[in-house]
C-alpha cells in the first residue's frame, strides 16, 4: 500500500497541474449537475419497516388524499383581540387567492369551517330538547287515542243499554200487539154473534123474549166500543213499532261511529307508532353523534377569544415534489396580507427550501481552524492548503449530494453531515500529510521526493484511518433506518473525497508551493544547514504525565469520565419539534402561537387507523366512529378524538387523537402506547384492528428499531475495526484498549449532551431555549463517527508508539516516543475538528446542533483524555505485553506497513 501510495505522490507531484486542474473539473462538474439536477431535500424523515411508517404508507395507499402535502398558516391579531369582519374578508380573499395558485388544490377558510362546525354542535346540543318535544307530542297523542277509546267504551256500553231496553220494549209491544189481536178475535166473534142475536130478536118481533134485544144491541154497543177501543191501542202499537225501528237504526248508527271511531284512533295510534320509530332511530343516531361531539368539543380551528386562526393549504402532489417556486409563492402571497394588527406565520413545510450548507457558526469554525493551521504551520499558503482541498472534497460530495437528490429522497440534513464531515477530516487529512512533508524538507529532502514519501507514509495512515470513518457511516445501513443509512452513505462518500484529495490535490499542491510551506525562518534556518553535516532532528521519549503516572492517570481518567457519564442514565429520546427550532423561525412562531392558541397538544396530534375485515354499511358508520372514539377517549391525556375520513373501500377508518401535552412529553408517547394496547379491546367490540402514528409514535418506534439493530451495528463497526487495528499494530491489547477507552468516550459525550440540550445547562451559552428530548438517532451517528476519528487518532499515535517498539525501544519509551512524535499534531488535528464541529453547535438546522455538539464534545474528550491520557497509561501498565500478537495470527495477517518504514529503508537504500 505505502508504495502505491508513493507512486500516487510521484504522480501527482509531477503531473501537479493535471491534477488540480483535474480537480477543479470534476468540482464543476459536479456543480453542473447539481445545478441542473432539479434536486430537492426533504425535512420528512421516511422510516420504514416500523409500525407508525407502515401506518402511513397504508394511508397512502387507501385514502389518496392523504399523499397530498399540506401546510399550515397561523393568523393571528397583534393586539390579542378577536379578528374583525373586514380581517376576517382579507383573510378568505387571500385564501380564495391562493386556492388559483399553480400546484394548491383547495384551501381550507378557518372561519367557514369552524362556523360549519359550530352549526353542526349546537344542531347536535338542540336535537335532545327537539327529540323530547317531538316525545311530549307524542305522548299527548298517545293519551288522547287512549282518552277516545275510553269514550267508545263508555259510548258502547251506552249502546248496549240501549239494545237491551230497545229489544225489552220491542218483546213487550209484541206481546200488547198479541194480547190486543186475541182480544180483538174475541170482540169481532163476540160482534158477530151479537149481531146475528140482534137479527133474530128482530125477527120474532114481539115474540122476542122482552129485554133481550135491549141487552143485546147493548153488548153489541160495548163490544164496539171495545173493537173502537182496540183499533186505537193497534194505533198506538204501530207507533211504537216505528219508534223501536226507529231506535234500532239508531243503534246501528251508534255501531258504526264508535266502528269509525275504533278505526279513526288505530290510525292515530299507528301514525304515533311510526312516528315513535322515527323518533327512536333519531334518538340512536343522536347517542353516537353526541358521543363524538363531545369527544371533539374541544377542536377548534379559530381560538376561543377569536384571535388566532389555522388554515390549511393542501397542494396536488406531496410537499417534497410541490416546487420551491409554488411553495414559496403561497408563502408570499398569504404574508402579504399583514397589516399593523393581522399577523401571519407560516408552517416550515411552506418556506422549506436548501439553506446554505455553511451559516455564520460554521464559517467561525473554519476561520478557527485556519488559524490552528497557521499557528502549527507558520505559513498563511500552508494554512490555506488543507481548507482549500476540503471546500473542494465538501464541494463535490455536496454537489453530488444534491444531484443523487433528484432520484432519491434525501433529508435535509444530509448534505450538511456530509460538510461537517468532509470539512474536519479533510483538513486533518491534509495536514498528516503536510505535516510529515515539512518535517522531511527541514531534515533536506527535495519537495517532489518528500511530497511522494509523505504521501507514502502519512497517507498510508490517512488510508487507513479513512477506511475506519467509512466502515463506520456506512455501517448505518444496518440499522434499518432509510433516512440514517443514506446520511451514513453520503457522509462516507464525503469521506471518501477527503482521502483521495488528500492523497492527490495535496502533494499537487506541495509540489507547486514548494518551499514556500515552511516559513521564511525555517527556510532560512534550512539554507544555513545546507551543505553541513547537522544530525537529523530526533525525537524525545521523555516520559509525560499518563506514563510517569499511569495509576494516578488511569483512575483519574475514568473517574471524570464516568462523572461525565451520569446524565447519561436519564437519557430520552426524540425528534425535533417547532419549540427547538430558533426564536425567530417560522416553525418556532407557528408551534408556540398554536400552543398558547389551541393547547400544546395540537402540535402533537396522532392519527389512529381502523381496519375493519369488512367494508362497514354507511347506516353503521357513525356507530363504529363513535365506539371507537369512545375507547380512544378513555385513555389518559386525550383532549381530543375525531373521525378524518373514511376509506373508498370503507374498510378503513382515520381519527385524530389530539393529547394534552406535545409531541416529546412523556404522557404523550405513554397515550401512543394505550392506544396500541386497545387493540384487543377493539377488535372484540368492532372486529378491528387500530394502528397508530405521529411523531411521537415515530420516536418510539424508532428508538425500538434502532435498540434491535444498535447491537448488530456495534458488533459490526468494532469487529470490523479491531480486525483493521490489529492487522496495523498487529497487537490485540492495543485495538482492545482503544475500542473500550472509545465507549468510555462515547457515554461521557452522550451524558455532557443530556445534560446541555435535554437538562438545559449552559442552555444560553448555547442558544437552547426549550430544552428536549435528545435526538433518536444521535446515540447511533455519534458511536458511527466517532468511532471512526477515535480510531484516527489512535491509529496516528498508536502507529508511532509501534514503529519505536518495533525498533527496539522498550514499551514506556515506545509510547512517550509515539506521544511526542505524533501528540502536536493529533492536538492540532483535535482543535480543528472541534473548530468545524463546534460551529455547527449554532446551526441553522436545529437536528444538527446536538449533532455538532455531541461530535465537537466526543473529540475533545477522546483526543485529550483518553488518547493522550488514558491510553497511554493503560499501554504503560501493560508493558511489553500491549505489543503481544500469537504467532499463528501474526502469519497469517499480511503487512500493511502502515509506519511506511519498508517504504523508507527501500528508498535509502
Amino acid at each position: 500500500m505505502s508504495q502505491l501510495l508513493y507512486r500516487l505522490g510521484q504522480f501527482a507531484s509531477r503531473r501537479a497541474w493535471t491534477v488540480i486542474v483535474g480537480w477543479f473539473a470534476i468540482l464543476g462538474i459536479a456543480g453542473a449537475l447539481a445545478a441542473t439536477s432539479g434536486g430537492v431535500f426533504t425535512t420528512a424523515m421516511t422510516i420504514d419497516g416500523v409500525p407508525a411508517q407502515k401506518t402511513i404508507d397504508k394511508l397512502q395507499s387507501s385514502f389518496p388524499d392523504a399523499s397530498r402535502g399540506t401546510g399550515q398558516v397561523i393568523f393571528h391579531t397583534a393586539n390579542g383581540t378577536a379578528f374583525t369582519e373586514a380581517e376576517k374578508a382579507t383573510i378568505a380573499t387571500a385564501l380564495s387567492t391562493v386556492d388559483g395558485l399553480p400546484a394548491v388544490s383547495e384551501t381550507v377558510n378557518p372561519f367557514t369551517a369552524q362556523a360549519k362546525l359550530n352549526d353542526q354542535r349546537d344542531e347536535l346540543a338542540q336535537a335532545p330538547d327537539k327529540i323530547a318535544a317531538a316525545q311530549a307530542k307524542i305522548d299527548d297523542g298517545r293519551q288522547k287515542i287512549k282518552d277516545g277509546r275510553q269514550k267508545l267504551v263508555t259510548a258502547g256500553k251506552d249502546l248496549e243499554k240501549g239494545i237491551r231496553e230497545l229489544a225489552k220494549n220491542e218483546k213487550a209491544l209484541v206481546s200488547g200487539e198479541k194480547e190486543l189481536l186475541r182480544q180483538e178475535s174475541i170482540a169481532l166473534a163476540t160482534k158477530s154473534h151479537l149481531e146475528g142475536v140482534i137479527a133474530q130478536l128482530i125477527a120474532l118481533g114481539d115474540a122476542a123474549p122482552e129485554n133481550q134485544l135491549a141487552e143485546a144491541q147493548g153488548g153489541l154497543a160495548q163490544v164496539t166500543a171495545g173493537l173502537e177501543a182496540i183499533a186505537g191501542k193497534k194505533t198506538e202499537i204501530a207507533a211504537g213499532k216505528k219508534k223501536i225501528q226507529s231506535g234500532w237504526w239508531q243503534i246501528e248508527v251508534g255501531k258504526r261511529e264508535i266502528t269509525k271511531g275504533e278505526k279513526d284512533l288505530a290510525a292515530a295510534e299507528s301514525k304515533l307508532d311510526d312516528g315513535q320509530k322515527e323518533l327512536d332511530i333519531k334518538a340512536a343516531d343522536i347517542a353516537p353523534a353526541q358521543t363524538l361531539i363531545n369527544a371533539a368539543k374541544d377542536f377548534r380551528l379559530v381560538s376561543a377569544d377569536g384571535s388566532t386562526a389555522i388554515a390549511t393549504i393542501l397542494f396536488e402532489t406531496p410537499i417534497s415534489e410541490v416546487e420551491a417556486d409554488n411553495r414559496i409563492g403561497v408563502a408570499t402571497e398569504l404574508t402579504a396580507i399583514q397589516s399593523d394588527n393581522l399577523r401571519v406565520e407560516v408552517s416550515q413545510e411552506l418556506l422549506r427550501s436548501l439553506d446554505s450548507l455553511l451559516g455564520p457558526g460554521e464559517l467561525i469554525g473554519l476561520a478557527v481552524a485556519a488559524v490552528t493551521l497557521f499557528v502549527m504551520l507558520g505559513t498563511l499558503i500552508g494554512a490555506g492548503l488543507p481548507v482549500l482541498g476540503a471546500l473542494i472534497g465538501v464541494g463535490i460530495s455536496g454537489a453530488i449530494t444534491f444531484a443523487l437528490s433528484a432520484i432519491y429522497e434525501f433529508t435535509s440534513t444530509t448534505p450538511i453531515l456530509g460538510v461537517m464531515l468532509g470539512l474536519a477530516v479533510g483538513i486533518d487529512y491534509a495536514l498528516f500529510i503536510i505535516n510529515r512533508h515539512r518535517s522531511q524538507l527541514k531534515s533536506g529532502m527535495s519537495v517532489r521526493d518528500s511530497a511522494a514519501l509523505a504521501n507514502g507514509t502519512s497517507g498510508n495512515s490517512v488510508v487507513f484511518a479513512g477506511l475506519t470513518v467509512v466502515i463506520a457511516l456506512a455501517a448505518l445501513n444496518l440499522t434499518g433506518i432509510g433516512f440514517l443509512g443514506v446520511m451514513g452513505t453520503m457522509g462516507a462518500m464525503a469521506i471518501v473525497f477527503a482521502v483521495l484529495i488528500a492523497l492527490t490535490l495535496t502533494p499537487a499542491l506541495l509540489s507547486r508551493i514548494g518551499m514556500r510551506i515552511l516559513s521564511k525562518k525555517e527556510r532560512r534556518a534550512l539554507a544555513e544547514r545546507s551543505g553541513s553535516t547537522a544530525p537529523t532532528e530526533t525525537v524525545s521519549t521523555t516520559p509525560v504525565f499518563a506514563t510517569r503516572r499511569p495509576w494516578v492517570t488511569l483512575v483519574a481518567t475514568v473517574t471524570l469520565l464516568a462523572i461525565a457519564s451520569i446524565p447519561f442514565g436519564s437519557m430520552r429520546l426524540g425528534l425535533p419539534d417547532g419549540k427547538s427550532e430558533p426564536v425567530d423561525s417560522a416553525g418556532y412562531k407557528s408551534y408556540t402561537l398554536t400552543s398558547e392558541a389551541f393547547g400544546e397538544g395540537v402540535n402533537g396530534a396522532l392519527i389512529v387507523v381502523a381496519d375493519a375485515p369488512t367494508a362497514i354499511p354507511a347506516d353503521d358508520e357513525v356507530d363504529f366512529q363513535a365506539t371507537i372514539v369512545e375507547k380512544l377517549m378513555s385513555v389518559d391525556n386525550v383532549d381530543v378524538a375525531l373521525p378524518a375520513g373514511i376509506s373508498s373501500d370503507r374498510k378503513s377508518v382515520v381519527f385524530r387523537v389530539i393529547p394534552t401535552e406535545g409531541p416529546n412529553s412523556v404522557s404523550t408517547a405513554q397515550v401512543v402506547t394505550d392506544v396500541r394496547e386497545l387493540d384487543a379491546e377493539i377488535l372484540a367490540d368492532t372486529g378491528a384492528h387500530v394502528e397508530v402514528t405521529g411523531l411521537a409514535a415515530i420516536n418510539i418506534d424508532v428508538s425500538n428499531k434502532l435498540g434491535e439493530a444498535l447491537p448488530l451495528y456495534l458488533i459490526t463497526v468494532i469487529g470490523l475495526s479491531l480486525l483493521l487495528m490489529m492487522l496495523v499494530f498487529r497487537s490485540i491489547a492495543v485495538p482492545v484498549i482503544a475500542s473500550l477507552g472509545f465507549l468510555l468516550t462515547v457515554f461521557a459525550t452522550l451524558g455532557a449532551t443530556v445534560a446541555v440540550f435535554q437538562w438545559g445547562w449552559l442552555s444560553q451559552l448555547f442558544d437552547i431555549h426549550d430544552p428536549a428530548p435528545i435526538l433518536s438517532f444521535l446515540p447511533t451517528i455519534l458511536i458511527g463517527i466517532l468511532f471512526g476519528l477515535a480510531m484516527d487518532y489512535q491509529l496516528f499515535l498508536a502507529s508511532g508508539m509501534r514503529e519505536a517498539f518495533v525498533h527496539g525501544k522498550s514499551a514506556k519509551d515506545s509510547v512517550n516516543f509515539g506521544i511526542h512524535l505524533s501528540r502536536s499534531v493529533v492536538i492540532a488535528a483535535a482543535i480543528i475538528m472541534i473548530s468545524v464541529f463546534g460551529g455547527f453547535i449554532f446551526s441553522h438546522t436545529m437536528m444538527i446542533r446536538p449533532v455538532g455538539f455531541g461530535l465537537a464534545v466526543g473529540v475533545l474528550i477522546d483526543a485529550f483524555v483518553v488518547r493522550l491520557m488514558l491510553v497511554p497509561a493503560a499501554l504503560t501498565l501493560l508493558g511489553d505485553k500491549a505489543w503481544w500478537l500469537p504467532k499463528w495470527i501474526d502469519r497469517i495477517l499480511p503487512d500493511v506497513d502502515v509506519e511506511g518504514a519498508k517504504l523508507e529503508g527501500r528508498l535509502a537504500h
